[in-house]
Parts: structure tokens; C-alpha cells; sequence
């Protein structure tokens, strides 16, 4: 496991291949060894500020991601959690889509226990979205 950062403790990267590498990253996401791994707790995150591109009119999309989870081994790191929700920003990507990824991602990364992303996304067309999507360690 290679030092990904400063502060004493190991970060973990995910690779190209999903796997936990120590040396490459995909989406810059990193993690770092969860400090109680024998008992469940929940952790969440929320983004506020979420945007992406709609890919069919190219105008902004605006959401609340919101990101709860019951860590196994690692946790999710919140600086390149908030820099790899921020690269979504120039994208051009369906709201199913990028709750998906999200989840997908993060899953590659930490293997959570539970894992459940939300995205709520503001009106557009007189329509508001709210795309959940879970996943449960087997």
C-alpha cells in the first residue's frame, strides 16, 4: 500500500481494473482503512451542489447526491470523493446513469457492507427525479 497522501495513513487507489492497487487510480477516488472495520456504523455524505450535463439538450443538470453507507474494510476519502463528484460537471450523462456509475464505482473502490447513493434532482420541465439505487454485500 503506497501513501496516496499526507497525514500518516494509508490510502488506498483504485485501479483501472476496480481492484485496490496502492499505485494507479480511476476517477481519483481514493480510500483509507476504516478505524472500527468489526462493527456496523453508518457514514454519510452529501453533495449539494451536483452537476452534470444533460446529454440530449446539453443544458445543466442540478442534484443533491447524497451518499450513506455501512463501511466493510476502507472508507471513502472526501476530498477525491468531492473532486470525482465534481468531474460529472462537463459530462453529459442521464440522471439513471450517473446514480449508477456513482454507486458502481464506490463499490469498486471500498466494498461497503451497504452501500445506497441518492440523487435528487432539481425541476426541469415541471418534472423533479429522485434516482436511489443500493447495494447489499452478499
Amino acid at each position: 500500500m503506497a501513501s496516496g497522501r499526507q497525514g500518516g495513513y494509508n490510502s488506498y487507489i483504485m485501479s483501472d481494473t476496480g481492484q485496490h492497487s496502492g499505485s494507479t487510480r480511476t476517477d481519483g477516488l481514493e480510500a483509507f482503512p476504516n478505524p472500527y472495520p468489526n462493527r456496523d456504523y453508518t457514514i454519510t455524505h452529501s453533495c449539494p451542489e451536483f452537476t452534470s450535463v444533460c446529454p440530449i439538450t446539453g443544458l445543466p443538470d442540478f442534484a443533491t447526491i447524497t451518499i450513506e453507507y455501512v463501511p466493510g474494510q476502507l472508507c471513502v476519502e472526501l476530498k477525491s470523493l468531492k473532486y470525482y463528484l465534481y468531474s460529472f460537471r462537463q459530462q453529459g450523462i442521464f440522471y439513471e446513469a450517473v446514480i449508477n456509475k456513482i454507486l458502481d464505482d464506490l463499490v469498486a473502490l471500498c466494498a461497503p457492507r451497504r452501500m445506497t447513493v441518492t440523487g435528487l434532482f432539481t425541476v426541469r420541465g415541471g418534472i423533479s427525479s429522485t434516482i436511489r439505487v443500493e447495494h447489499v454485500a452478499k
